[in-house]
């Protein structure tokens, strides 16, 4: 194992011995590190926190710290972080919240740029883009292929959509609806369908035009969500993809950004 002589790993801790773990280094007693991660310098990990495999760590990344809560009274809540992730420098992952089901948890193939916070319970997806000052506050979920913008704060407890971009500088207080670009320009708005990034992502065209025909139905008509949700219900042949979307509303607590 390489481990830097001014790093300091718990002798409780584990960590793999294809790990490498860089100058000022902490590890704290309760941590799990699977094969291959590299934690380039002054990163400190603390737990209950499992980390999968090849995930980067760069300088100042603070992880599996307590909570911001001021109802945590220091139970023993976890932190879990998948493979192939990209946490860059000055990035915050806390643990979860008892009252929140007591992980945070975060997937696979996610790059996670400078300055964001993941608070307390959320649950982050996979192959997500999160940019730089990118803020969740505790209880957010957010899907798989999503991105969001830089310097966007997320209210706790929102959800954002799986296939989902938010432009940077937007602060999100609603759901943001799957496949969708959600940006600040002139108010928070959907601004329509994410077809560039579906199409980048291999959905076909036959995929597409029916998402794109159910946005229409939402954002251009003169129809409310519920009449619009109505309107879809009736039609056959939705698609996957569109019962999701619909299901995604109907299931939304705090309302979604339309």
């Amino acid at each position: 194992m390489a481990i830097h002589p001014t790093a300091i790993v718990d002798p409780k801790s584990k960590v793999h011995p294809s790990c490498k773990i860089g100058p000022y280094c902490v590890i704290g007693a309760e941590v799990e590190l699977g094969e291959r991660c590299h934690l380039v310098s002054h990163v400190t990990i603390e737990g209950p926190t499992k980390i999968g495999v090849d995930n980067g760590f760069f300088p100042f990344t603070s992880i599996g710290m307590a909570p911001q809560d001021i109802t945590y009274a220091g139970e023993p809540t976890r932190l879990e972080i998948g493979d192939h992730n990209k946490i860059r420098e000055f990035v915050t992952i806390n643990r979860g919240t008892v009252k929140g089901g007591g992980c945070t948890r975060v997937g696979d193939y996610n790059l996670i740029m400078a300055y964001t916070h993941i608070a307390h319970d959320c649950q982050v997806g996979s192959h997500i883009i999160m940019a730089n000052a990118a803020t969740l506050g505790g209880h957010v979920t957010v899907g798989d292929w999503a991105t969001v913008g830089a310097l966007c704060p997320v209210h706790h407890f929102v959800r954002i959509g799986t296939h989902a971009f938010v432009g940077g500088g937007t602060t999100i207080t609603r759901d943001v609806l799957p496949f969708s670009k959600t940006s600040a320009e002139r108010g928070t708005h959907a601004y329509g369908l994410n077809a560039v990034g579906l199409e980048r992502r291999g959905f076909t065209k036959e995929r597409i035009k029916k998402i794109h025909h159910a946005y229409r139905v939402l954002l251009a008509s003169k129809l409310n969500t519920s009449q619009a949700i109505e309107k879809l219900k009736a039609e056959t042949d939705l698609g996957e993809d569109v019962e999701m979307l619909i299901g995604f509303i109907e299931s939304s607590e705090r309302g979604v950004v339309k």
